[in-house]
């Protein structure tokens, strides 16, 4: 069992940065894939990224290549998401998920356990 909590959230301009946070409690968060999946309103739930149990493999979606940064603190027994160039489309709540399928999963039904999410706003 995975409890997942996320925080980091909030309201930015265009162009700035935020970094969000995932803590985990359950003695297993280490052999877990994580991943960082969003929903705007009206809209299914997307996949953002993902990083395997190491850390040493990471998948993004093609939307934040570039802009937002996935990683992994086992000892910590946290997940983060660094998002710079922040743009009004990246508006959403954004949820952390723990999956133990695969290596970097993309779906969202590859996810066994996800947090309540956090509402990141990006004003034009």
């Amino acid at each position: 069992q995975v409890q997942l909590l996320e925080s980091g959230g909030g309201l930015v301009q265009a162009g700035g940065s935020l970094r969000l946070s995932c803590a985990a409690s359950g003695r297993t968060f280490s052999t877990y894939a994580m991943g960082w999946f969003r929903q705007a309103p009206g809209k299914q739930r997307e996949f953002v990224a993902a990083i395997s149990w190491s850390g040493r493999s990471t998948n993004y979606a093609d939307s934040v290549k570039g802009r937002f940064t996935i990683s992994r603190d086992n000892a910590k027994k946290t997940v983060y998401l660094q998002m710079n160039s922040l743009k009004p489309e990246d508006t959403a709540v954004y949820y952390c998920a723990a999956s133990s399928l695969g290596t970097t999963p993309s779906r969202v039904r590859d996810y066994d356990y996800w947090g309540q999410g956090t509402q990141v706003t990006v004003s034009s």
